[in-house]
């Protein structure tokens, strides 16, 4: 496969992010899309058109015809999907969450080593120069021993299937819970042990949570704060949401902003400030990244267990916020 063109099969695209996977694969030698399917044969066919890609009425069908498979669909179809890809032996790199349930998390870690392909989780946050240089001064240990971390992912509502519960799987904990969990660990090289969580609807007519607040405890006893909210106004607010942390250790400080640098715009056609970001694209730098593993059968980037432990600190969120009171991980995979 080292010199063939890759071609990438596009499954769901009912998440945002379906549009920069298209975009950015298409700016990569040696990738080709392939075509895309979707549960919504109407949505499949608008999204094709678009993009001028074909369209496929048959899941199965897509896979027979790609090399590589990237999922952009609603949460709830995560599994299926995915096992689906794993039946027929086809890398996969599947959107966050991975799966809307621990169980169904596993199942997709275990049926990828079974089929001995890769199972990638799409966390591009990974690519950011600033949480990289981050990582690289806590594991050089110049910082010394990390104390406490204050993190949030706070942003706007998305709308649409995201309030969904049967869809989605959950609020505002299901969807910004998980990158931010990423980040710590692998910055810290730690597993969260236990989560205490609070989760509210308070800001929107939705059947999902719009707000939550976590305490995520690691392995060595490092506390983690994170707001994981959409509790900014969709009106007014510049971006769909933040990635923050501001840690606290024996000989320092350090903020980061993932989504700095920026450039504040405000312009009286939007009725709204803008942040317009410049500089790295994260997305770019995680298909690419990808696509050269897919193509070196070198191991998935990100891989399924991590997203399998993303999902496992969800779940602890949602059972702490149920039982108001602390919640160990349970590790089934």
């Amino acid at each position: 496969m080292n010199n063939a063109v890759l071609r990438v099969g596009i499954a769901g695209v009912a998440h945002g992010h379906a549009h920069s996977y298209i975009a950015e694969t298409r700016l990569i030698a040696g990738a080709s899309v392939a075509g895309v399917w979707d549960p919504d044969a109407v949505r499949a066919q608008a999204f094709a058109t678009h993009y001028q890609v074909p369209v496929f009425t048959d899941l199965d069908a897509l896979l027979q015809a790609c090399d590589t498979l990237m999922i952009a669909a609603e949460n709830a179809h995560h599994h299926a999907i995915v096992m689906a890809a794993a039946a027929v032996r086809k890398p996969t790199l599947c959107e966050k969450p991975l799966a809307t349930t621990v169980a169904d998390a596993a199942a997709m870690v275990q049926a990828f080593a079974a089929a001995k392909v890769q199972l990638g989780t799409a966390f591009p946050v990974r690519y950011s120069p600033a949480v990289r240089r981050l990582r690289d001064t806590v594991q050089g240990g110049s910082l010394g021993q990390t104390l406490m971390v204050r993190a949030t992912n706070r942003g706007t509502y998305p709308g649409g299937w995201f309030g969904d519960p049967l869809l989605a799987g959950g609020g505002a904990v299901m969807d910004h819970t998980v990158h931010v969990t990423d980040l710590v660990r692998w910055i810290w090289q730690q597993e969260v042990v236990e989560v205490y969580a609070e989760a509210a609807t308070r800001l929107h007519d939705i059947p999902v949570d719009d707000c939550g607040v976590m305490f995520l405890t690691l392995a060595d006893g490092m506390v983690v704060s994170l707001d994981a909210s959409w509790s900014r106004p969709a009106e007014s607010y510049p971006t769909w949401g933040d990635v923050t942390m501001e840690v606290t250790a024996q000989h320092g400080i350090v903020n980061l902003d993932v989504f700095g640098p920026r450039v504040e715009l405000y312009q009286k056609t939007t009725g709204r400030g803008q942040w317009v970001g410049h500089g790295v694209n994260f997305d770019g730098l995680m298909i690419a990244d990808w696509l050269a593993a897919v193509r070196h059968d070198r191991p998935a980037p990100i891989s399924g267990v991590d997203g399998l432990r993303a999902v496992q600190v969800v779940d602890a969120a949602y059972r702490s916020a149920a039982s108001h009171l602390p919640e160990a991980i349970i590790d089934i995979g």
